[in-house]
């Protein structure tokens, strides 16, 4: 097992004022899964990906990665441990535009404090992963939408997280790319030595998924097994 969360619970504002964002939500990843956390907005889905990403403290609960409770570390651990440990792939992306692909998959080693050579040498080899070795040096407003997705997937990759988080990651792609994207981190990326957690509306990829969960109103109110081997 990977990650394990246990009652999570948060709340905006205080008193009678409250509103629950996850109510007393636990749930399990192990190793070689990727799992799919869906339902309509509102339901609590990107709230509960922030809690056990380590970006968002819960009011109640607890988040353990890797044998760590996470939320028993102080703010510079927590922010060395998700450097190291997992990897974000964003809706938007995050690129930087006047930065080339191999510069922005870099980052990531620029803040470990690696070498720029050694850092741009890796960001190469981990644009070759996802099939981009001849645009290494384009900037991101040189490559389609599908190829600055999967910019972004070689820069998630490149400090070799055991834990991958997608949030929406097919939502600004046609659906023919989406599948195509999908079919690669099920096939390339996902392997018995990490974990995937996406957060997805869209239900042409569900198919890729090991296993659903389903939330509605802060709580999950459905879980699925694997449904396919793509």
């Amino acid at each position: 097992m990977i990650l394990q969360a246990r009652n999570i619970t948060k709340w905006f504002g205080e008193a009678d004022n409250k509103t629950y964002a996850i109510k007393d939500v636990s749930l399990e990843l192990n190793y070689g899964e990727m799992l799919y956390i869906v339902g309509p907005s509102g339901s609590g889905k990107t709230t509960l990906l922030s809690v056990m990403s380590g970006i968002l403290r819960p009011n109640e609960g607890t988040v353990t990665i890797k044998d760590k409770e996470i939320w028993q570390l102080n703010d510079d651990a927590l922010t060395e441990f998700r450097l190291y440990s997992i990897g974000f792939v964003f809706q938007d992306f995050h690129l930087f535009g006047k930065l080339t692909s191999k510069e922005n998959v870099a980052i990531p080693l620029i803040l470990q404090k690696q070498e720029w050579d050694y850092s741009l040498a890796e960001a190469t080899k981990a644009l070759e992963i996802v099939g981009l070795q001849n645009r290494v040096d384009l900037s991101p407003s040189k490559l389609s939408i599908g190829e600055q997705q999967r910019v972004a997937i070689a820069r998630a990759l490149i400090t070799k997280p055991d834990l991958l988080i997608f949030d929406e990651p097919t939502a600004s792609l046609d659906g023919e790319t989406g599948k195509k994207i999908i079919s690669f981190i099920r096939n390339t990326v996902l392997n018995d030595k990490r974990a995937i957690i996406v957060v997805t509306h869209d239900n042409r990829i569900y198919d890729y998924a090991t296993r659903i969960i389903r939330m509605e109103d802060g709580k999950i109110v459905k879980e699925t097994g694997a449904l396919s081997e793509n």
